[in-house]
């Protein structure tokens, strides 16, 4: 089989819980999130993924996704990457969708980007790096990471422009796998949270 990359967002925090925009911002798990992470790394550790025992393990340095990878039991395994930090929001950290349209109606962050933070274009190279490092080796990859890098990832794996991240959403704590079909890359699995509903 051809390797594949398994994403595992970061649990949940007070600012993803409130939608406010978390680039750089170092803030930790609320208790909902680590329980989220355990789940998930009982789901990664019984069958069908047997605790991935062949993939190379990544994590953004930031505390939300290095601590879910903690607890989901991959720290001792995992190589901290700055290639999957958060999407550097400039002058839009810390704020909501609703607070930047107040001030931009028509705003779309995947269309317009931020001011004083990361170009589409940066975050877009930055998506590339970590595919053609996951292409570098014949063995899955698993990273914990964040919502956007993460999409940036799922719409960069399919060869589209980051752009169409706009159209695949994602939940604190949740499992996406990028795969093949056909021998073209494919989604495989995107969003699933069905070890936090059971």
């Amino acid at each position: 089989m051809a390797p594949r990359i398994l994403l595992a967002r970061h649990g949940q925090t007070e600012w993803s819980l409130s939608g406010r925009h978390t680039g750089r911002t170092d803030i930790p798990l609320l208790d909902e999130g680590r329980r989220g992470a355990k789940l998930l790394g009982e789901r990664l550790n019984r069958a069908p993924l047997d605790g991935l025992p062949d993939a190379e393990v990544r994590t953004s340095p930031l505390r939300r996704a290095s601590e879910t990878c903690a607890i989901a039991g991959f720290g001792d395994r995992a190589q901290e990457w700055d290639a999957l930090m958060e999407w550097d929001y400039g002058a839009y950290e810390g704020m909501t969708p609703t607070e930047i349209k107040a001030q931009r109606p028509d705003w779309l962050i995947w269309r317009d980007g931020v001011p004083g933070g990361e170009t589409l274009r940066q975050l877009s190279d930055r998506a590339d790096e970590v595919i053609a490092w996951a292409h570098s080796a014949d063995r899955d990859a698993l990273v914990f990471a964040h919502g956007h890098i993460l999409r940036a990832l799922g719409a960069r794996w399919l060869g589209l422009d980051v752009s169409f991240a706009a159209r695949i959403r994602l939940d604190p704590t949740s499992l996406s796998v990028l795969g093949w079909a056909y021998g073209d890359p494919a989604i495989e699995r995107w969003n699933d949270i069905g070890h936090l509903t059971g």
